[in-house]
């Protein structure tokens, strides 16, 4: 058992950045610090992502709960085949994806999910550009994107239009919206999503691409509008 330890541990080295291996080695050793400082950095993004499979905030908390309770349980296990953050949010996903069938949401889990299981959808709607016909630029933008960085800073700001993104975020499909809340949200790399969710990164390009483009769609009406609203028309 010794040498299996020594073992899992040098192969954990070999892996693990200097900050990590040292907090695995601080937990296994029971340090209580060590544990509340994980909880301090991870608890409300586990939270925020666990919400986007069951039905309730008190769900999605008792969610963390186990989730935490698995960290604890699955110490001795973990071999640093990947980052502290990515274990710990993989346990989250699966724990969720469980708890949300048990509470009648079918869930569809984007671990398992590639370009093709969701249907077709154009990322911008086709109409915005001209038609393969066009004497000049064929296929070329009919209809500009806004720019957004003409507008004030206090708009893009509001808590009204954070309202608006937030929304426009709730109505992505699943696996589109977690993508988007581990990049957009929580800053999360390319690498890391495709590690934490078991993802390959064409299906997180494709899911992050389509989730923007929704959102972004959104959020150029509501300021259309709200601009129209401003100038009197």
């Amino acid at each position: 058992m010794a040498a299996k330890d020594a073992r899992v541990a040098a192969g954990e080295a070999a892996i693990l950045p200097d900050e990590d291996a040292a907090l695995l080695a601080a937990l296994r050793r029971g340090e209580e610090s060590a544990f509340v400082s994980l909880i301090e950095r991870y608890h409300a993004p586990l939270l925020r992502l666990a919400q986007i499979f069951v039905g309730s905030q008190a769900v999605a908390e008792d969610v963390v709960q186990e989730t935490w309770l698995g960290v604890l349980q699955g110490l001795g296990r973990f071999e640093g085949r990947s980052s502290l953050k990515t274990w710990i949010f993989r346990i989250l996903t699966n724990r969720a994806k469980t708890r949300g069938q048990r509470e009648g949401r079918s869930i569809p889990f984007s671990a398992l999910a590639t370009p093709g299981d969701e249907a077709f959808e154009p990322a911008v709607e086709p109409e915005r550009f001209l038609p393969a016909d066009d004497p000049h630029w064929p296929h070329h933008w009919a209809s500009l994107p806004q720019r957004w960085d003409e507008l004030p800073e206090a708009r893009l700001l509001a808590k009204e239009t954070r309202a608006v993104i937030q929304q426009a975020v709730e109505q992505l499909t699943p696996s589109q919206r977690e993508v988007i809340t581990l990049r957009d949200i929580e800053g999360w790399t390319a690498p890391e999503v495709c590690e934490a969710l078991e993802v390959s990164e064409s299906n997180q390009r494709v899911l992050l691409h389509r989730a923007r483009s929704k959102v972004r769609r959104v959020l150029e009406q509501y300021l259309a509008v709200a601009e129209d609203r401003d100038d009197g028309r």
